[in-house]
Order: C-alpha cells, then sequence, then structure tokens
C-alpha cells in the first residue's frame, strides 16, 4: 500500500483509508449507508489490516456515537496497527452547547470519543464542519490545547471553504497553535469545485486532502448508465447522492468514459474512478466505504495500477463543468500568472 504524507507534516497515511459510515445504521438515513455490527466491522478491518490500509475515518455524528463504539470493539487489541481519524462539531444532543466549535462542545466531544472508542489518543481530528458562532481563535485554541494534552495528534478540517480555512491557519501561525494539516473534501469526478480555491490553497499551504465520497455517493459506480437507473436497494436509489446535480447526459459521458478505460485497465469502473481521484495534487488519502466484504476488496483494487497521461485527460475533459466567478474571469484574463492547479 503506498502511504503519503498528511500535507505539510511529518505524518504518513495509506492512500486509501476507510470509513465507518457504514457502521451501526442508527436511522433511515444511516442505513442507507449501510448497518454493519461489530462482528462484520471486525472482518473488514481485518481485511483492511491485511491489504494496508491502516486509517479507519469515523465522526461522532454518525449514528449518533454508534459507529465510533463498534469501531471502538472491532479494534480491540490492534491499536498499535491503525491509525484513527475523528470528527467533531455536528449536534449529538439538544443542549445548545452540545454543538459546534466552541471549548466547551470539543473538549466534550473528544473525550466522549475517545470513551467510545476505548482508545487514549485520535490520530487526526477535524472539525466536521466550519462553526461560524464561535471565533475561530477559539477554535484553533481548544484544538492546540488537545494536541498538548496529548488526547489529539494532528488537527483538521471538513468541508471549509477557501476563506474559513485560510483564516484558521493564519490564526495558528500568529499565536504558533497547531495547524490543520488535513482537509476532508468532497472531490469525485461529478464534483471537482474543490479544484478552484480549495485546492490551490491546500498546494500553497501544505493541507493535504482527505477525500470523501470519491464515486459520487455510488453514482460512479457502473451501477448507474445510459441503460440502466439506480438499482433498488442501493444508497442512490434510497436517499439520493450527496453533492452537486448535474444533467444526466453528463454523468452518462462521464460513465461511459469510465466504463471505456475500465475495458482498457482490465479495472472496474469504480477502480478507475478512485485512481484518478488519488492522482490528484494535495489528496493524502482517499476514504471509502463498504456495505460488503465484495465492495471492500474491489476497493483495494484501485491502488493496483496507473492510469496513463492519456486517459487522466479523457476523464479530466468528459468531466469538465462550467467555472464560477471569479475563476472564469481569471481563466480567460490571467492565465499566464494565475495558471490552474491540474
Amino acid at each position: 500500500m503506498e502511504h503519503r504524507l498528511l500535507g505539510g507534516s511529518g505524518f504518513s497515511v495509506p492512500v486509501l483509508s476507510f470509513g465507518t459510515v457504514t457502521f451501526g445504521g442508527g436511522n433511515d438515513f444511516f442505513r442507507a449507508w449501510g448497518n454493519s455490527d461489530v462482528a462484520e466491522a471486525t472482518r473488514m478491518i481485518d481485511m483492511c489490516l491485511d491489504s494496508g490500509v491502516t486509517l479507519f475515518d469515523t465522526a461522532d455524528a454518525y449514528s449518533a456515537g454508534a459507529a465510533e463504539e463498534i469501531l471502538g470493539q472491532a479494534i480491540a487489541g490492534k491499536r498499535n496497527r491503525l491509525l484513527i481519524s475523528g470528527k467533531s462539531t455536528f449536534r449529538m444532543g439538544p443542549s445548545p452547547n452540545q454543538v459546534g466549535s466552541s471549548r466547551h462542545h470539543l473538549i466534550a466531544a473528544c473525550e466522549a470519543s475517545l470513551r467510545r472508542m476505548r482508545i487514549d489518543h485520535i490520530d487526526l481530528w477535524q472539525m466536521h464542519g466550519f462553526d461560524a458562532k464561535t471565533p475561530i481563535e477559539e477554535t484553533v485554541c481548544a484544538l492546540d490545547d488537545l494536541v498538548t494534552s496529548g488526547k489529539v495528534r494532528y488537527v483538521g478540517c471538513s468541508n471549509f471553504s477557501g476563506w474559513h480555512l485560510m483564516k484558521s491557519l493564519s490564526v495558528a501561525d500568529r499565536y504558533g497553535w497547531s495547524r490543520y494539516v488535513a482537509h476532508q473534501v468532497y472531490y469525485s469526478l461529478i464534483g471537482r469545485d474543490y479544484e478552484w480555491e480549495l485546492m490551490p490553497l491546500g498546494i500553497a499551504e501544505k493541507v493535504g486532502a482527505v477525500v470523501w465520497s470519491p464515486l459520487a455517493g455510488g453514482k460512479i459506480t457502473g451501477k448507474i448508465n445510459r441503460r440502466q437507473k439506480a438499482p433498488e436497494g442501493t444508497r442512490v436509489a434510497q436517499i439520493g447522492a450527496m453533492g452537486p446535480q448535474i444533467p444526466d447526459e453528463q454523468l452518462y459521458d462521464i460513465v461511459d468514459m469510465l466504463e471505456a478505460i475500465a475495458k482498457e485497465t482490465g479495472k472496474t469502473v469504480s477502480q478507475v474512478a478512485l485512481n484518478w481521484v488519488m492522482s490528484r495534487p494535495t489528496v493524502s488519502t482517499v476514504v471509502v466505504g463498504a456495505r460488503t466484504e465484495a465492495q471492500l476488496k474491489e476497493n483495494f483494487g484501485a491502488v493496483e495500477f496507473k492510469l496513463t497521461p492519456d486517459q487522466i485527460k479523457r476523464l479530466d475533459e468528459v468531466s469538465a463543468r462550467p467555472l464560477a466567478y471569479p475563476y472564469w474571469h481569471q481563466r480567460r484574463t490571467s492565465l499566464d500568472r494565475n495558471p490552474p492547479p491540474v
């Protein structure tokens, strides 16, 4: 398994990591993702470890903490063989202080996650979303305290805008506090908005991308194409897919190209789509999920080959979307001074 440094840190992570949102199935939304119990989670974690996938991504909000509890039981006796990335910010109870990125909530949330997973530290802890009500200084300082205390090794964020991330980095630099080394982001062949501002920022500030939903919530696995709508029982059929909506015709064009390249490489559509994401600048690790062991094994195959420059170019071209302002203006008027990151 290939390992990459996480952003500008000296922390190495496998290029594939395993997401635990499928653990627990706490309500209809999460059951659509999966409902692995402890026994199934344990088998999947063992499969991951045997294949070199040693980073496991979770969040306190996944099934209201149940995913963390199942993960904790499944990794019992294996903690020294694996890494854990966690997240917090989203609501965890009815109290006004059981949500957000305040010092009060973050310290309580971190300690609760440690108890649920039965561990003494989290390797990478990320703000699951931006909290506009809490001063950024308060959030970054609280995270630095958790790092200093040894409860967290590295900190990151998720789903931030460019200015959210840049201001957080500026505050950390100003006071000498722990910097965000990772940004967990939505990025796929049908959702390339990350490239407009966040990718150049990641390159300039050495913030590694931890990619979530690289298969667009199941839209580009090969199960959906011109000949077939979302099969009954799939997550897309039950709750739709998170992320941007693109015209059906462009989705089918992307899947057509994935199918053609899958045939050329002898790989599956999912493996080609994952490999494309892994080839992009700033990407440190790609989080994959699986409801079945067969899906998990298929995901492992995404690291066994490299797309050619021509294949990458064809995927880039078929998945290109109109730029938002001011990026279309910069592209037209200042390309020699503001080249695209890819």
